[in-house]
């Protein structure tokens, strides 16, 4: 499967309208910016050949003319305000990474690959590997809350949780050199077993946040600035530097431009 696209700019529709559909799998979106769970999901689904119906996802803040809430419906609609929501055909909203993964692995083409794979013992180490990428106090956890900022609040920011996040990225960096190593030495350039899993495309998706994107894999544009001088920031810490390898950046590099949509299509004003 090779990733491609026409950077063509994508049509995005309204949550209101998102939420009364019927049909089809819907998910939300921030134009132009490459949120990385989003960015994840679109991802699992690219290589599942789900089409996807892109949402506005509302932002953060009041709005300055109705002073209320901006994402009071979403949260009236989901329980919570996290980017992305997934929604498919009538039934309930999908916030959760591991809820939208087995989603997607389900409404998925018959002839995509499985990206949770069959056997018990490999899905323990695919789901152990997803965990400490995505979940709470993994890797984007913890770059999340490096410094201090609204995000970071919203996740738990605190000095002593601040002072532990480093060395726990540096911990998941190593764990996944050391398992691309191991594998390799098997003869397997992926994660887990002899194919793409899951692990896969969210590892290389995720890594963004230690290990900017070329602008082969992701474009660049007006709204995502900010984010990738965060991501590139990130990856001149010393710690995380002195132990982000060429096994790790090439594993990234031949996912994302192998499976996924490269260069990412955001939407937004390209640069």
């Amino acid at each position: 499967m090779k990733g491609t696209n026409n950077l063509e700019s994508p049509e995005f529709i309204g949550l209101d309208e998102a939420a009364d559909m019927k049909s089809g799998t819907r998910v939300t979106f921030i134009p132009g910016l490459q949120a990385l769970y989003a960015e994840a999901l679109k991802n699992i689904c690219f290589v599942k050949q789900i089409p996807l119906i892109r949402v506005l996802h509302p932002m953060m803040g009041t709005d300055k003319e109705t002073g209320e809430d901006r994402q009071a419906e979403l949260y009236e609609l989901t329980s919570q305000t996290s980017l992305p929501i997934m929604l498919h055909n009538d039934e309930r909203p999908r916030n959760v990474w591991i809820e939208q993964l087995a989603l997607a692995e389900q409404i998925g083409s018959d002839d995509s690959p499985n990206l949770i794979p069959d056997s018990f013992e490999l899905r323990l180490e695919m789901f152990g590997l997803c965990s400490i990428i995505l979940a709470e106090d993994g890797l984007v956890w913890n770059a999340r809350i490096l410094s201090d900022n609204p995000l970071a609040r919203k996740y738990g920011y605190s000095e002593q949780a601040s002072a532990s996040a480093l060395a726990k990225i540096v911990e998941v960096i190593n764990l996944i050199n050391e398992r691309l190593e191991a594998q390799d030495k098997r003869g397997s350039p992926y994660l887990v077993g002899n194919s793409v899993t899951a692990a896969d495309i969210y590892w290389a998706t995720m890594c963004m946040i230690i290990l900017p994107a070329s602008a082969e894999i992701m474009s660049r544009t007006e709204q995502n600035k900010g984010m990738l001088m965060w991501f590139e920031s990130n990856s001149k810490i010393p710690e995380i530097a002195n132990v982000l390898s060429k096994r790790i950046e090439g594993h990234h590099f031949k996912i994302l431009s192998t499976y996924c949509e490269t260069p990412a299509v955001l939407g937004g004003d390209l640069i």
